[in-house]
């Protein structure tokens, strides 16, 4: 069984910054995909990031040029840096890996951005 546990949600104003770590039970090595995604209170999931094994990233339109996707070897860990938050990037945040053919999530991170 694969956990993963998200973390560093939070209340930030228009235009601050968080870091959102994802934190997993196995090897990061073991990892083929993993994908950040949010969902919005009324809203569809939204895919906001994903990053491979092979280190190739993709991002939502609405967050490109502003969020970056990057990973910890050593802590098996991957992150998303959020910059130049907006009120409409309020949703809980969830991390998705692919291990062995088979899908995980973690339990989510709030962010809400508001003045």
């Amino acid at each position: 069984q694969v956990q993963l546990v998200e973390s560093g949600g939070g209340l930030v104003q228009p235009g601050g910054s968080l870091r959102l770590s994802c934190a997993a039970s196995v090897s990061i090595f073991r990892i083929s995909v993993i994908t950040w995604y949010r969902q919005a209170p009324g809203k569809q999931l939204e895919m906001v990031a994903i990053l491979d094994k092979g280190g190739s990233t993709d991002y939502g339109d609405s967050v490109k040029g502003r969020f970056a996707v990057s990973r910890d070897n050593a802590e098996n860990a991957v992150y998303l840096q959020m910059n130049r938050l907006k009120t409409e990037d309020t949703a809980v945040y969830y991390c998705n890996a692919v291990v062995d053919y088979n899908n995980y999530s973690g339990q989510g991170t709030q962010v809400t951005v508001s003045s």
